[in-house]
Protein backbone atom coordinates (compact mmCIF):
# COMPACT_ATOMS: atom_id res chain seq x y z
CA UNK A 1 0.00 0.00 0.00
CA UNK A 2 1.18 3.52 -1.20
CA UNK A 3 0.58 6.74 0.06
CA UNK A 4 0.02 7.58 -3.37
CA UNK A 5 -2.79 5.09 -4.02
CA UNK A 6 -4.36 6.55 -0.68
CA UNK A 7 -4.30 9.86 -2.06
CA UNK A 8 -5.82 8.87 -5.05
CA UNK A 9 -8.71 6.73 -3.82
CA UNK A 10 -9.49 9.43 -1.61
CA UNK A 11 -10.08 11.85 -3.94
CA UNK A 12 -12.23 9.64 -6.07
CA UNK A 13 -14.55 8.86 -3.30
CA UNK A 14 -14.68 12.72 -2.82
CA UNK A 15 -15.62 13.53 -6.66
CA UNK A 16 -17.21 10.25 -7.16
CA UNK A 17 -15.64 10.03 -10.36
CA UNK A 18 -12.87 8.83 -12.23
CA UNK A 19 -12.64 11.01 -15.00
CA UNK A 20 -12.98 14.06 -12.49
CA UNK A 21 -10.31 12.67 -10.30
CA UNK A 22 -7.82 12.24 -12.92
CA UNK A 23 -8.03 15.28 -14.34
CA UNK A 24 -7.15 17.11 -10.75
CA UNK A 25 -4.71 14.40 -10.10
CA UNK A 26 -3.14 14.93 -13.28
CA UNK A 27 -2.94 11.29 -14.26
CA UNK A 28 -4.87 9.27 -17.01
CA UNK A 29 -7.92 7.28 -16.02
CA UNK A 30 -6.24 4.19 -16.63
CA UNK A 31 -3.50 4.59 -14.80
CA UNK A 32 -5.83 6.22 -11.49
CA UNK A 33 -8.21 3.29 -11.98
CA UNK A 34 -4.47 0.56 -12.03
CA UNK A 35 -3.83 1.92 -8.43
CA UNK A 36 -6.97 1.67 -7.16
CA UNK A 37 -7.43 -2.10 -8.50
CA UNK A 38 -3.98 -2.78 -6.93
CA UNK A 39 -5.06 -1.09 -3.50
CA UNK A 40 -8.23 -3.58 -3.82
CA UNK A 41 -5.98 -6.76 -4.73
CA UNK A 42 -3.43 -5.82 -2.04
CA UNK A 43 -6.75 -5.63 0.40
CA UNK A 44 -8.37 -8.30 -0.72
CA UNK A 45 -11.53 -6.34 -0.71
CA UNK A 46 -13.48 -4.15 -3.43
CA UNK A 47 -13.65 -0.42 -2.06
CA UNK A 48 -15.55 0.96 -4.98
CA UNK A 49 -18.12 -0.06 -7.31
CA UNK A 50 -18.65 1.32 -10.92
CA UNK A 51 -21.92 2.65 -12.09
CA UNK A 52 -22.63 4.60 -15.22
CA UNK A 53 -23.04 7.59 -12.96
CA UNK A 54 -19.72 7.53 -11.54
CA UNK A 55 -18.19 5.75 -8.54
CA UNK A 56 -19.36 5.17 -5.07
CA UNK A 57 -17.53 3.09 -2.29
CA UNK A 58 -18.24 -0.09 -0.81
CA UNK A 59 -19.18 -0.72 3.13
CA UNK A 60 -15.77 -1.68 3.71
CA UNK A 61 -14.55 0.85 1.00
CA UNK A 62 -16.43 3.90 3.32
CA UNK A 63 -14.69 2.58 6.45
CA UNK A 64 -11.80 2.55 4.36
CA UNK A 65 -12.09 5.76 3.10
CA UNK A 66 -12.64 7.26 6.70
CA UNK A 67 -9.56 5.59 7.83
CA UNK A 68 -7.51 6.71 4.92
CA UNK A 69 -8.14 10.52 5.63
CA UNK A 70 -7.01 9.94 8.93
CA UNK A 71 -3.51 8.91 7.58
CA UNK A 72 -3.55 11.29 5.10
CA UNK A 73 -3.84 14.06 7.76
CA UNK A 74 -1.46 12.62 9.78
CA UNK A 75 1.37 12.23 7.23
CA UNK A 76 0.67 16.12 6.55
CA UNK A 77 1.01 17.11 9.97
CA UNK A 78 4.27 15.28 10.09
CA UNK A 79 5.47 16.90 7.29
CA UNK A 80 4.21 20.53 8.78
CA UNK A 81 6.93 19.46 12.05
CA UNK A 82 9.55 18.42 9.99
CA UNK A 83 9.60 21.45 7.81
CA UNK A 84 8.55 24.33 10.41
CA UNK A 85 10.51 22.42 13.72
CA UNK A 86 8.12 23.06 15.89
CA UNK A 87 4.09 21.78 16.55
CA UNK A 88 2.26 22.20 13.48
CA UNK A 89 -0.67 20.59 11.56
CA UNK A 90 -4.45 20.69 11.05
CA UNK A 91 -7.19 20.51 13.98
CA UNK A 92 -10.87 19.94 13.32
CA UNK A 93 -13.56 21.01 16.21
CA UNK A 94 -17.03 20.89 16.66
CA UNK A 95 -18.96 22.70 19.09
CA UNK A 96 -23.30 23.24 19.63
CA UNK A 97 -24.00 27.06 18.51
CA UNK A 98 -24.71 28.53 22.22
CA UNK A 99 -21.28 26.38 23.02
CA UNK A 100 -19.43 28.18 20.37
CA UNK A 101 -20.56 31.22 21.28
CA UNK A 102 -19.04 31.33 24.70
CA UNK A 103 -15.98 29.00 24.04
CA UNK A 104 -14.83 29.36 20.26
CA UNK A 105 -13.47 32.77 20.14
CA UNK A 106 -11.23 32.46 23.12
CA UNK A 107 -10.22 29.45 22.34
CA UNK A 108 -8.82 30.00 18.92
CA UNK A 109 -7.14 33.10 20.31
CA UNK A 110 -5.70 30.67 22.74
CA UNK A 111 -4.24 28.82 20.20
CA UNK A 112 -3.11 31.45 17.73
CA UNK A 113 -0.91 32.51 21.05
CA UNK A 114 0.37 29.27 21.52
CA UNK A 115 0.47 27.11 18.15
CA UNK A 116 0.46 29.52 15.21
CA UNK A 117 1.79 26.90 12.94
CA UNK A 118 -1.79 25.00 13.85
CA UNK A 119 -4.26 26.05 11.69
CA UNK A 120 -7.83 25.49 13.65
CA UNK A 121 -10.85 24.23 11.26
CA UNK A 122 -13.71 25.10 13.64
CA UNK A 123 -17.10 23.82 12.80
CA UNK A 124 -20.44 24.64 14.59
CA UNK A 125 -23.87 22.62 14.15
CA UNK A 126 -26.09 20.62 16.97
CA UNK A 127 -24.45 18.41 18.96
CA UNK A 128 -25.84 15.63 17.44
CA UNK A 129 -24.53 16.53 14.01
CA UNK A 130 -20.96 17.12 15.47
CA UNK A 131 -21.50 13.65 17.45
CA UNK A 132 -21.75 12.28 14.08
CA UNK A 133 -18.50 13.89 12.59
CA UNK A 134 -16.62 12.69 15.53
CA UNK A 135 -17.70 9.14 15.18
CA UNK A 136 -17.01 9.82 11.25
CA UNK A 137 -13.59 10.78 11.86
CA UNK A 138 -14.26 13.93 10.01
CA UNK A 139 -13.57 16.21 13.29
CA UNK A 140 -10.90 15.52 15.36
CA UNK A 141 -12.50 16.94 18.74
CA UNK A 142 -15.52 18.58 20.02
CA UNK A 143 -17.82 19.38 22.92
CA UNK A 144 -20.55 17.41 22.57
CA UNK A 145 -23.39 16.94 25.81
CA UNK A 146 -23.95 12.96 25.78
CA UNK A 147 -21.71 9.97 24.44
CA UNK A 148 -24.22 7.49 23.65
CA UNK A 149 -23.67 7.38 19.74
CA UNK A 150 -19.49 7.25 21.07
CA UNK A 151 -17.26 4.32 19.42
CA UNK A 152 -13.83 4.85 20.50
CA UNK A 153 -13.71 8.64 22.17
CA UNK A 154 -11.57 10.02 24.68
CA UNK A 155 -14.29 11.70 26.80
CA UNK A 156 -13.58 13.84 29.82
CA UNK A 157 -15.77 16.09 31.79
CA UNK A 158 -15.61 19.75 30.90
CA UNK A 159 -18.40 21.79 32.94
CA UNK A 160 -21.46 22.14 33.70
CA UNK A 161 -24.08 24.87 33.29
CA UNK A 162 -27.19 25.92 34.87
CA UNK A 163 -30.52 26.85 32.77
CA UNK A 164 -32.26 29.98 32.38
CA UNK A 165 -35.52 31.67 31.62
CA UNK A 166 -35.17 34.04 28.81
CA UNK A 167 -37.75 36.96 27.81
CA UNK A 168 -37.91 40.53 27.51
CA UNK A 169 -37.24 42.45 30.60
CA UNK A 170 -40.87 43.36 31.31
CA UNK A 171 -42.01 40.29 31.50
CA UNK A 172 -39.05 38.34 33.46
CA UNK A 173 -40.32 41.64 35.94
CA UNK A 174 -44.01 39.54 35.66
CA UNK A 175 -42.39 36.02 37.28
CA UNK A 176 -41.94 34.85 41.24
CA UNK A 177 -38.16 35.65 41.71
CA UNK A 178 -35.64 36.05 44.29
CA UNK A 179 -32.02 37.56 43.71
CA UNK A 180 -32.08 36.84 40.30
CA UNK A 181 -33.66 33.32 40.47
CA UNK A 182 -36.96 31.88 39.92
CA UNK A 183 -38.78 28.32 40.46
CA UNK A 184 -39.69 26.29 37.52
CA UNK A 185 -43.47 26.30 39.33
CA UNK A 186 -43.38 29.96 37.92
CA UNK A 187 -43.62 28.81 34.12
CA UNK A 188 -47.52 27.41 34.62
CA UNK A 189 -49.38 28.05 31.76
CA UNK A 190 -46.47 30.72 30.10
CA UNK A 191 -46.57 30.34 26.33
CA UNK A 192 -42.95 28.70 25.71
CA UNK A 193 -40.70 28.35 22.51
CA UNK A 194 -38.37 25.75 23.21
CA UNK A 195 -35.78 23.31 21.49
CA UNK A 196 -37.68 20.22 19.84
CA UNK A 197 -37.49 16.67 21.07
CA UNK A 198 -34.87 14.11 20.59
CA UNK A 199 -32.97 11.83 23.16
CA UNK A 200 -30.03 13.40 24.65
CA UNK A 201 -31.17 16.63 23.74
CA UNK A 202 -31.81 19.82 25.78
CA UNK A 203 -35.66 19.79 25.65
CA UNK A 204 -35.22 16.11 27.32
CA UNK A 205 -33.82 17.87 30.28
CA UNK A 206 -36.13 20.53 30.14
CA UNK A 207 -39.13 18.50 29.81
CA UNK A 208 -37.94 16.04 32.65
CA UNK A 209 -37.29 19.13 35.16
CA UNK A 210 -40.56 20.40 34.64
CA UNK A 211 -42.14 16.95 35.28
CA UNK A 212 -40.20 16.31 38.26
CA UNK A 213 -41.93 20.66 39.51
CA UNK A 214 -45.08 19.22 38.16
CA UNK A 215 -45.83 21.84 35.81
CA UNK A 216 -47.67 20.69 32.43
CA UNK A 217 -45.52 22.92 29.69
CA UNK A 218 -47.81 25.38 27.63
CA UNK A 219 -45.07 25.19 23.92
CA UNK A 220 -46.75 27.71 21.48
CA UNK A 221 -43.52 26.54 19.22
CA UNK A 222 -40.27 24.70 18.75
CA UNK A 223 -37.51 26.20 17.27
CA UNK A 224 -33.80 24.68 16.71
CA UNK A 225 -31.85 27.57 15.60
CA UNK A 226 -30.81 29.63 18.58
CA UNK A 227 -30.79 32.82 16.50
CA UNK A 228 -34.37 32.16 15.52
CA UNK A 229 -35.44 31.17 18.88
CA UNK A 230 -34.12 34.30 20.20
CA UNK A 231 -35.56 36.42 17.86
CA UNK A 232 -39.10 34.63 18.62
CA UNK A 233 -38.93 35.60 22.36
CA UNK A 234 -37.98 38.70 21.66
CA UNK A 235 -41.02 39.38 19.43
CA UNK A 236 -42.95 38.40 22.00
CA UNK A 237 -44.03 35.03 21.82
CA UNK A 238 -43.29 33.28 24.62
CA UNK A 239 -40.22 32.67 27.23
CA UNK A 240 -37.69 30.20 26.82
CA UNK A 241 -35.58 27.74 28.35
CA UNK A 242 -31.85 27.60 27.64
CA UNK A 243 -28.31 26.68 28.56
CA UNK A 244 -25.81 29.59 30.71
CA UNK A 245 -24.10 29.90 27.18
CA UNK A 246 -26.90 31.41 25.30
CA UNK A 247 -26.56 34.36 27.16
CA UNK A 248 -23.65 35.38 25.28
CA UNK A 249 -25.80 35.64 22.30
CA UNK A 250 -27.94 38.20 24.75
CA UNK A 251 -25.83 41.51 23.71
CA UNK A 252 -28.52 44.08 24.58
CA UNK A 253 -30.97 45.23 26.18
CA UNK A 254 -34.04 43.28 24.35
CA UNK A 255 -33.85 40.53 26.73
CA UNK A 256 -33.26 39.12 30.22
CA UNK A 257 -32.29 36.09 31.89
CA UNK A 258 -33.19 34.50 35.31
CA UNK A 259 -31.25 31.48 36.55
CA UNK A 260 -33.94 28.68 37.62
CA UNK A 261 -33.53 27.74 41.08
CA UNK A 262 -33.44 23.43 40.46
CA UNK A 263 -29.42 22.25 41.11
CA UNK A 264 -30.84 18.98 39.30
CA UNK A 265 -31.60 21.06 36.28
CA UNK A 266 -27.96 21.46 34.75
CA UNK A 267 -26.35 20.66 31.04
CA UNK A 268 -22.98 18.43 31.56
CA UNK A 269 -20.78 19.72 28.86
CA UNK A 270 -17.93 16.87 27.66
CA UNK A 271 -14.85 17.21 26.16
CA UNK A 272 -14.89 14.25 23.30
CA UNK A 273 -12.22 13.35 21.00
CA UNK A 274 -10.69 10.94 18.59
CA UNK A 275 -8.87 8.09 20.83
CA UNK A 276 -5.34 8.99 22.21
CA UNK A 277 -3.83 6.90 19.44
CA UNK A 278 -5.18 8.17 16.67
CA UNK A 279 -5.14 11.79 17.58
CA UNK A 280 -2.38 13.79 16.35
CA UNK A 281 0.38 15.91 18.63
CA UNK A 282 -1.52 19.11 17.19
CA UNK A 283 -5.04 17.42 17.85
CA UNK A 284 -3.60 16.41 21.40
CA UNK A 285 -2.28 19.78 22.28
CA UNK A 286 -5.60 21.71 21.10
CA UNK A 287 -7.30 19.27 23.50
CA UNK A 288 -5.65 20.94 26.25
CA UNK A 289 -5.98 24.22 25.50
CA UNK A 290 -9.53 23.59 24.87
CA UNK A 291 -9.80 22.53 28.40
CA UNK A 292 -7.39 25.38 30.04
CA UNK A 293 -9.62 27.81 28.21
CA UNK A 294 -12.95 26.76 29.31
CA UNK A 295 -11.42 26.78 32.89
CA UNK A 296 -10.14 29.94 32.54
CA UNK A 297 -13.60 31.76 31.89
CA UNK A 298 -14.85 29.60 34.82
CA UNK A 299 -12.17 30.83 36.93
CA UNK A 300 -12.11 34.30 36.09
CA UNK A 301 -16.30 34.76 36.62
CA UNK A 302 -16.54 34.85 32.48
CA UNK A 303 -19.24 32.48 31.98
CA UNK A 304 -22.42 32.78 34.33
CA UNK A 305 -24.03 30.33 34.89
CA UNK A 306 -21.39 27.40 34.56
CA UNK A 307 -19.11 25.77 37.10
CA UNK A 308 -16.59 22.77 37.01
CA UNK A 309 -18.59 19.46 37.06
CA UNK A 310 -18.66 17.95 40.68
CA UNK A 311 -18.69 13.85 40.40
Amino acid sequence: MELRQLRYFVRVVELGSMGRASAELGVTTSTLSQQISTLEGGLSTRLLQRRSTGVVPTAAGLDFYRQAQLILRQVEDATRIAQHGRLAGHVSVGMAPTTAARLALPFMRAMAERYADIRLHMVEGLSGHVSALLNSRQIDLAVVFDTQAARRWSVMPLLEESLFVIAPPAHLATLPQRAGRMRLQALAGVPLVLPSTGAGSLRSLVDAALARAAVQPRVVGEIDGLDTLLAAVRAGMGVTLHTASALALLRDDTLGALEVADPQLRRQSLLASLSDDELSPAGLAARVVLAETARGLLDRGEWRGARVVTA
